[in-house]
């Protein structure tokens, strides 16, 4: 999947729109992206979809990981991979405790750890475009799903950007 978010508040927007599309059940979500692409933006919007207060999320990246609890129970744990410089230093953080029952990991910098995240995952690619005639801020987003709960998340979402007649 692949879509085009013209500002910040796009951006964010879009997040909601895929914490929505969450059920109870746990989820992990790889979020890469340079500097400035606004991972921290959309994890934001993501919490505030999930129901949790967006101005609480703030940058993981000298915490490693965050967590929140999810109304209705199971936790959001807001992570960043960015500082982490090897597989031992994931471990020590207790990466394998993140994915307990209900619990919905969004891991910023998941591309330096790949192989740390479950088979079962949604894998978004965030992304400036410098291609989006007249439009200044505009961020990319490409989207793939692993695994049969990830690919239903990936198809609600989908749906919720673009509704039928839209």
């Amino acid at each position: 999947m692949r879509a085009v978010f013209r500002s910040p508040a796009e951006t964010r927007e879009a997040g909601v729109r895929l914490g929505r599309s969450i059920g109870p059940a746990g989820l992990c979500i790889g979020l890469c992206g340079p500097l400035g692409a606004g991972k921290t933006l959309f994890a934001q919007g993501v919490a505030a979809g999930l129901g949790i207060d967006p101005s609480a999320v703030a940058s993981p990246t000298f915490a490693i990981a965050s967590a929140y609890p999810r109304p209705g129970g199971g936790l959001f744990v807001h992570a960043d991979f960015y500082r982490l410089g090897s597989q031992a230093e994931l471990e020590a953080t207790g990466f394998a405790d993140w994915f307990a029952a209900a619990a919905v990991v969004l891991v910023e910098w998941a591309d330096r750890f790949p192989e740390a995240l479950p088979r079962e995952r949604l894998w978004l690619q965030l992304a400036r475009s410098e291609r989006a005639p007249g439009i200044s801020g505009a961020r990319v987003l490409h989207a793939l799903a692993a695994g049969p709960e990830a690919t239903a998340v990936l198809e609600r979402f989908r749906a919720a950007l673009c509704p039928p007649g839209s």
